[in-house]
């Protein structure tokens, strides 16, 4: 895309992930974008084509990194922009919102919550509902990264991601199929309390959770997108579950190996590498999509360790 508002990232040699995988692993850094996370991509694609049908205010209800790139993106293109998060979205995440000059509302003790109070609030000839997972448009956005790695001279043996709401997910199984990597599985990584792609898998179809009890709320979304579920059936994809615990001891030992903070939601793909989870095994090269997270700081790192070091430290 031309002009784009999100940056093409750099594709990083991990020696720590290597060495405890023994196969070749790199690091698709998302949490480099200018709003920390790979919604950037997602989210610039949703506004475009919403600004471009006539839309002047786009409305987003996110656990927060969404509603960040949807707030960032919008002030980019003039855009005004309507953000509600539910109460478990941190004070960070609020006031990066607030900093892009958007309207902030707080309601809502999770996404769907959120989500239902934003459509209201959309119903305006002059407004487009922006979904955080379920647009095809975010979808292609997404689906950019996957031309990056390719043009990179990589053609992974697996690619590792986290999954909340399945739009990551969704955009690169779509970006892997357009490039013909039809055979290259994709580990789709949640935490014990926000799985509920997993549950979906189990059932065979479309399942909502009772409610999200993860520390990684930014994967709270109750119910997958149902094309997550349906490319579940044409594409290899693995489903593997980590406790909140694991998910934060990666963020702490990511922290130390690469000098970058990302949120839970991002640490539980990366604990599926640290922990040699049994689906990585024999494969090479390996690509983990760090999808990084908005909200995180180090005394909220701290607090996630003091509460991470209370659970379990499996599911």
């Amino acid at each position: 895309m031309l002009n784009s508002i999100y940056n093409a990232t750099p594709l990083w040699e991990s020696r720590a992930l290597s060495a405890t995988l023994g196969a070749p692993v790199f690091l698709k850094m998302e949490a480099l974008q200018p709003c920390g996370s790979f919604k950037a991509r997602g989210m610039e694609f949703a506004c475009r084509a919403a600004r471009d049908a006539g839309a002047m205010r786009v409305v987003c209800a996110s656990g927060g990194n969404a509603g960040y790139a949807v707030a960032f993106t919008a002030r980019r293109l003039a855009l005004t922009a309507t953000i509600v998060v539910p109460q478990t979205t941190s004070p960070r995440a609020q006031d990066l919102i607030r900093g892009e000059d958007a309207e902030l509302i707080v309601y809502g003790a999770s996404w769907d919550d959120a989500h239902a109070f934003a459509l209201e609030r959309a119903r305006d000839q002059r407004a487009a509902y922006i979904h955080p997972f379920d647009d095809p448009n975010v979808w292609r956005g997404h689906a950019t990264m996957i031309s990056e790695i390719a043009d990179a001279g990589i053609v992974p043996g697996a690619i590792v991601l986290s999954v909340g709401g399945g739009g990551l997910l969704c955009g690169v199984v779509e970006g892997m199929r357009a490039l013909d990597w039809r055979d290259v599985p994709v580990i789709a990584v949640e935490t014990q309390g926000a799985a509920s792609f997993a549950a979906a898998l189990r059932a065979g179809e479309l399942v909502t959770l009772d409610r999200i009890t993860s520390l990684a709320t930014t994967l709270g979304a109750r119910r997958v997108a149902p094309r997550a579920l349906e490319l579940a059936r044409a594409h290899p994809i693995i489903s593997h579950v980590v406790s909140d615990h694991a998910a934060v001891q990666a963020c702490l030992r990511f922290a130390d190996d690469q000098r970058v903070l990302v949120e839970p939601a991002c640490g539980a793909a990366l604990a599926a590498g640290y922990d040699r989870a049994a689906p990585l095994l024999k494969r090479a090269p390996i690509v983990f999509i760090v999808c990084g997270g908005a909200g995180v700081t180090r005394d909220l790192l701290e607090q996630w360790k003091s509460k991470a070091e209370n659970l379990p430290p499996d599911i």
